[in-house]
């Protein structure tokens, strides 16, 4: 008897973890929390960028500011087009009228700093 009890206590232990939502802003504020969590900027010389133009290892630099976008590169709709500024200034490319206005928006997902001035 004791035995279904303490199973039916766990049961309803591991239950309750599972359907209660969890909350992760901790008291953080309050509302929706964003989709993006930036990392600390850092800032890259145009030298550093242009040592990432590869397929396998992709930065660009769009208006000053520095994106990874290796994981993108595979996914990239105009297929290889978005090599031809890797590792240098990709910004008249990036707002060509080939882009969706989504794409401004998907940008941000990949920044990873500022460019040096």
């Amino acid at each position: 008897m004791e035995v279904i009890i303490i199973i039916s206590v766990i049961l309803l232990l591991v239950v309750s973890l599972l359907l209660i939502p969890r909350s992760y802003s901790k008291g953080k504020g309050k509302g929706p929390q964003p989709y993006i969590v930036r990392k600390t900027s850092k800032i890259f010389t145009k030298e550093e960028v242009s040592l990432h133009n590869t397929r396998n290892d992709c930065w660009i630099i769009v208006k000053d500011k520095v994106y990874d976008v290796t994981p993108y590169v595979e996914e990239h709709p105009g297929g290889d087009a978005i090599l031809k500024h890797a590792g240098g200034d990709s910004t008249e490319g990036f707002y060509g009228p080939q882009h969706a206005s989504r794409v401004f928006d998907m940008v941000d997902e990949f920044y990873i700093g500022d460019l040096k001035s």
